[in-house]
């Protein structure tokens, strides 16, 4: 793993994804740690408190929950980390160590390249259609699910029906 000032490694400049995003400044090796998702430590309490989701037209929010209790704000005391956007197909992922957050490149990253990991917001509660719009992705990949939402849990796999088979055999037996 290497570690490198993220000031060497990254830039903030605006994003077609949303608002600012953050850019690679040159070439960043896969499993570098970038950066460190900083920001006032708040409860879940205060967070819900402060960002209200029904109230908002678009979703836009700093936070990254540690656990169900505890959160980052990064709009308070934040660096550069707020600005990664989210993708359905990102070159970054996110990892907790002893309560910090960090960022690490996926995958060998371009020097220009609009760095992106993929939020996964958790889906809590009875589901209501018009979280898809709230919480609506723009990250263009081609295998974008549409939302920044954490893909909808697939119905338990039903096993496979037994093969009929008519009592013929594939299996060559010698003439006697």
């Amino acid at each position: 793993m290497r570690t490198l000032p993220h000031q060497e490694l990254i830039v903030v400049r605006p994003s077609s994804i949303h608002g600012s995003g953050v850019y690679a400044a040159k070439g960043i090796k896969r499993d570098t740690r970038i950066i460190e998702y900083v920001g006032e430590i708040i409860s879940s309490k205060e967070a819900d408190r402060r960002y209200d989701d029904e109230a908002m037209k678009v979703h836009h929010t700093f936070l990254f929950y540690l656990d169900e209790d505890r959160c980052i704000d990064a709009a308070k005391g934040g660096n550069e980390s707020r600005f990664i956007n989210h993708s359905c197909r990102p070159n970054c992922v996110a990892h907790m160590k002893r309560g910090r957050i960090y960022i690490y490149a996926l995958k060998n990253i371009r020097k220009g390249d609009e760095l992106t990991y993929d939020y996964n917001y958790t889906r809590e509660g009875e589901y209501d259609p018009s979280w898809e719009k709230l919480y609506a992705c723009r990250c263009g990949a081609t295998n974008c699910r549409g939302t920044i939402l954490q893909p909808e849990e697939a119905p338990a796999a039903r096993p496979k029906p037994k093969r009929k088979t008519t009592g013929k055999t594939t299996r060559k037996t010698k003439a006697r």
